[in-house]
């Protein structure tokens, strides 16, 4: 497992996030505008429980890179 190069998801039961480290400029883009989520300097970093799944989508769609994607549970 290449740790430059890794896929992992969070979920907060209605979203999932998906995050894929080879494709993330860093830009924290995610972090400016969902701070309550996206926490850098915590492990895990992504915790999807502590926003709205509508605050979070809004959020993904602003990642400049692609690393952040996310599917609904429920349509999977």
């Amino acid at each position: 497992m290449d740790p430059k190069n890794l896929t992992k998801e969070y979920t907060n039961g209605e979203v999932t996030i998906v995050w894929q480290s080879g494709k993330c400029i860093h830009s924290a883009n995610c972090v400016k505008n969902n701070p309550d989520v996206f926490k850098p300097r915590e492990k895990p970093w992504i915790t999807p429980e502590g926003s709205t799944t509508e605050k979070i989508i809004e959020t993904i769609k602003k990642c400049p890179s692609g690393a952040l994607t996310y599917y609904l549970n429920n349509e999977k």
